[in-house]
């Protein structure tokens, strides 16, 4: 008769063993929906940014297209004339803030007796105000009296006498040219600049 001792048996909990696969499982179950749950999102922006790129690399393809006939039916001559139209309007632009009165009474107040002026042409470039003035005088040394005092002035830069001839009645004709510093003022400016004395004109110059 074969007998045997029960309590030399080992004891297995079989419990805890249980609850730790089920506890793996549902950890592993997570990670395989949240991975699922990744790769359909990420799948879902790589088709909204591949339709993104190729809808802006069709536009781009088009608006190359229209540019390319643009060019195509443009007329270079008429390219060339717009250009220039709008060159002399900026010009013109920039020549409001030329101030004629101010100009003036820098003439005037510079001009000796014996020098007259005949001509005055202001040309704006990128912000620059040159000027080519006409003179006449009776002797250089007035005309070269003129030339130093406009420059004392500081509203005038690189005073030069450019071209100088003698006209029929022995008078010196000479073509100044300078850069005009003095081209922002302000009404105020200008006003306070005018002279105040009862009946007096503006007058570049008298007769020689």
């Amino acid at each position: 008769m074969l007998r045997t001792n029960l309590s030399t048996r080992p004891f297995y909990n079989d419990r805890a063993i249980h609850f730790a696969i089920g506890v793996a499982a549902v950890l592993i179950a997570a990670l395989t929906i949240w991975n699922v749950i990744s790769v359909v999102s990420l799948s879902k922006q790589n088709t909204e940014l591949s339709t993104r790129v190729n809808r802006d690399r069709a536009e781009a393809e088009q608006l190359t297209t229209m540019a390319a006939e643009i060019r195509g039916r443009m007329n270079k001559d008429e390219l060339r004339l717009v250009v220039d139209e709008a060159r002399e309007a900026n010009a013109l632009i920039d020549q409001r803030t030329f101030s004629w009165t101010a100009f003036f009474n820098h003439l005037e107040s510079t001009m000796p007796p014996d020098v007259m002026l005949t001509s005055v042409r202001p040309k704006v470039d990128k912000g620059t105000t040159s000027i080519t003035m006409g003179v006449l005088g009776r002797r250089a040394e007035d005309i070269d009296e003129f030339i130093e005092k406009l420059e004392a002035t500081g509203a005038f830069e690189n005073v030069v006498p450019v071209q100088q001839d003698r006209t029929e009645d022995g008078l010196r004709r000479v073509s100044i040219e300078a850069i005009y510093t003095a081209t922002t003022e302000t009404p105020a400016a200008e006003a306070a600049a005018t002279p105040k004395a009862p009946g007096a004109t503006a007058k570049p110059g008298a007769q020689p």
